[in-house]
């Protein structure tokens, strides 16, 4: 039984917890990016965002989604929300980033990135300081795909604006207003069903439904981001057995022609893209790291074989060219049927009538 006194962890499923029966999820797709994140979402379907805002879902808050790309609203009409929220009349909602952020400390006189304008000045209001009015008020902040969580291609070396991801811009030790981490979704761009997954139990989270989410310290959920794309691969056999591919379009491991899946922390070979389908290993695609912070500086150049790749390759050669010895012999004995089984007029099955 929980004392009246003592402070219950957001989100517990108790009844001292805090229940939220409406949620605005504020999407800023101003960083920079390509808008490809949300363009991904359109094609979950554990669950669909429809599922979501329709209330298909039992339990849930009633949602509202302020996406410039989705929205019906636009221009001033729509900005509304955004305003009202900054000004703290919007009580409950989830700030959502799609794009890295950029240091507009660097941007001199005119700046990097924004979206709308201040209603008193007509200046623009840049993402950082969005960002700066949202987030202390928001009940979580997510990144929607890699630009946002770690600063993806925009980031890479050599990039003139300094970007990052928000961890970096707002402190990797950084809390909600309700005490929630900073979640990261990567993906180049996120997998559809890791993003809608991940935001119903924030959602569930909000319902009082759900325990705090469970990140790693990256801020990845751990049920979507702890196992390696080798792990669920389905070419992960021929690795074990040093059969690899030489020339893209072999079904073989594709470690040898660049492929950086046996330590790259991504579901998608086993979840696929879309309704169980695709997936870039699945279709013949390497993987190049897209969900980690390191990408794209430390997986490139993407179509040489990764450096580890080398070594553990050549150790494993010399037990793989056992294995697969072994298992022909293996398969060629189960491959022929028991001698018992024939036409003549003998039984020769070892029954014996009692």
């Amino acid at each position: 039984m929980v004392d009246e006194a003592t402070p219950v962890p957001y989100g517990r499923k108790t009844q001292h917890a805090p229940k939220v029966a409406e949620v605005h999820i504020l999407w800023l797709t101003a960083g920079l990016s390509c808008d490809g994140d949300t363009v991904s979402i359109t094609a979950a379907s554990e669950p669909s965002i429809e599922d979501v805002l329709l209330g298909a879902i039992p339990g849930l808050p009633k949602v509202h989604l302020h996406n410039p790309v989705l929205a019906y609203a636009v221009g001033d009409e729509f900005m509304q929300i955004f305003h009202r929220a900054a000004r703290g009349e919007v009580d409950n909602f989830v700030l959502v980033l799609e794009g890295s952020i950029p240091n507009e400390k660097l941007s001199g006189e005119g700046y990097w990135a924004a979206l709308g304008s201040d209603p008193a000045t007509g200046e623009p209001i840049t993402t950082n300081e969005w960002i700066d009015r949202l987030a202390p008020k928001a009940l979580a902040v997510v990144g929607a795909g890699t630009c946002a969580t770690y600063g993806g291609i925009h980031a890479m070396a050599g990039n003139p604006t300094g970007c990052m991801g928000l961890g970096d811009y707002l402190g990797h030790e950084w809390k909600s207003k309700a005490g929630l981490p900073i979640v990261n979704v990567p993906g180049c761009p996120v997998q559809p069903d890791n993003f809608m997954e991940t935001l119903l139990y924030l959602l569930r989270q909000l319902a009082g439904l759900a325990p705090m989410i469970p990140v790693d310290h990256l801020g990845r959920p751990k049920w979507l981001f702890s196992n390696t794309v080798h792990n669920g691969c389905d070419r992960a056999a021929y690795y074990e057995q040093a059969d690899f591919a030489k020339e893209y379009g072999s079904q073989k491991c594709l470690v040898k022609i660049g492929c950086w899946g046996p330590v790259v922390q991504c579901n998608v070979p086993k979840r696929g893209w879309i309704s169980g389908m695709g997936g870039c290993p699945n279709v013949g695609g390497i993987c190049i790291g897209c969900t980690m912070p390191g990408f794209p500086d430390k997986f490139q150049p993407f179509m040489d074989e990764p450096p580890g790749a080398v070594f553990s390759s050549g150790m494993i050669r010399p037990y793989g060219a056992i294995i697969r010895n072994l298992r022909k012999i293996t398969n060629h004995t189960l491959n022929k049927e028991p001698k018992w089984r024939h036409n003549e007029p003998v039984l020769t099955t070892g029954y014996r009538p009692q």
